[in-house]
């Protein structure tokens, strides 16, 4: 090299970084063709660590501080390159930034509903979302795992594999924290533990650390929501069949109220059916009430009358003619057909 290009090369004096906020976790400083001076600083700020490569080899990493670049900083370079303790001139090297700030709010979340086995309904789909934070801990298992030799490497990058992990251990958490579902929006804080310690080893293979993980809300779709919700009322109101009357006719109000407010030209039949909704599920009430308590309360009269079989043909009548109410409920969908069949069975019990 002649004496005016070695006057023309540039050499780099400071090497540091100062982030710009855009969610950068490793960024490779601008070398090119330049060299890096013997004796030059290097300054490392609180939240970074920069990693000198050679070759395509990590060599020396540096936490926060400032440091003059010598054969005595760079142990590993300097073997690397087989320096010797008196070599003083410009070198070579690939040098990377890595941001060790927590990188919070990143979202996590079910696209589709998650199957699992739960203590008290067996199993069930759920939704699930939140957020979680992590840092890179591990900035050479780090580099050589992920960032490579790109010149910058962002949040967005690694955010679809990080939410991936996320998802794929929420089985696991639930049946680690043995939480049943109607219990997990009381135990928030408890299952999201159960979900970081479950996915925490999987951050740290790409050379990261969880840091908190925090569940927002956790939910059934649709579908299974309604059933829930129908169990939880039946077990609100027990076996009190006028109650349970009441309950169904209350389940139907909304559906006859859109009928209503279409305008479609049934407003008078549905009125008239929400009326007779009301009124039936009283009257069944009482009429089943009544009827079956009479029935038993007539038995010992009955047993010293004459003909002995007359009050049981009355109570017969009374019973189908109940059942035939209890199917008008089913036409109108106020009683499933499962419901309908269980009342059935019971009923015919009573005249067998």
């Amino acid at each position: 090299m002649s004496l005016m290009d070695f006057i023309k090369k540039q050499f780099i004096d400071i090497i540091q970084w100062t982030e710009d906020g855009d969610g950068t976790l490793a960024w490779r400083f601008p070398i090119a063709d330049m060299e890096i001076q013997y004796g030059g600083s290097l300054t490392v700020r609180e939240s970074q660590v920069a990693v000198f490569v050679n070759e395509g080899k990590v060599a020396d990493v540096f936490g926060p501080g400032m440091y003059k670049l010598t054969t005595q900083t760079l142990p590993v370079l300097t073997y690397l390159k087989n320096w010797d303790k008196l070599f003083q001139s410009p070198f070579k090297s690939d040098v990377y930034f890595f941001s060790t700030r927590q990188q919070i709010d990143q979202r996590w979340g079910t696209t589709q509903p998650v199957t699992i086995r739960d203590k008290d309904f067996g199993a069930i789909r759920l939704r699930a979302f939140g957020n979680f934070a992590y840092r890179v801990a591990d900035a050479k298992l780090f580099h050589t795992e992920i960032s490579g030799t790109r010149e910058r490497y962002t949040v967005a990058d690694l955010d679809g594999q990080l939410r991936g992990l996320m998802l794929q251990h929420i089985s696991d958490a639930v049946a680690q924290s043995g939480i049943p579902f109607l219990d997990l929006a009381a135990n928030q804080i408890e299952f999201a533990k159960q979900l970081q310690t479950a996915t925490a080893p999987e951050f740290e293979r790409l050379g990261l650390k969880l840091e908190n993980v925090t569940l927002q809300s956790v939910s059934l779709p649709e579908e299974l929501q309604k059933i829930l919700d129908q169990k939880i009322g039946m077990g609100m109101i027990g076996q009190d069949m006028g109650k349970f009357m009441q309950y169904q006719t209350a389940q139907a109000i909304p559906k006859l109220a859109e009928g209503v407010g279409s305008g479609g030209g049934g407003v008078a039949g549905d009125a008239m059916g929400l009326g007779a909704g009301l009124a039936m599920g009283q009257v069944l009430a009482q009429q089943m009430s009544a009827g079956l308590t009479g029935a038993n309360a007539a038995a010992p009269a009955a047993a010293a009358a004459a003909p002995a079989t007359a009050p049981t043909a009355a109570s017969s009548d009374e019973v189908f003619a109940m059942l035939e109410k209890l199917g008008g409920l089913v036409s109108k969908g106020i009683l499933t057909d499962e419901e309908f069949a269980a009342k059935k069975a019971e009923l015919l019990k009573k005249i067998t």
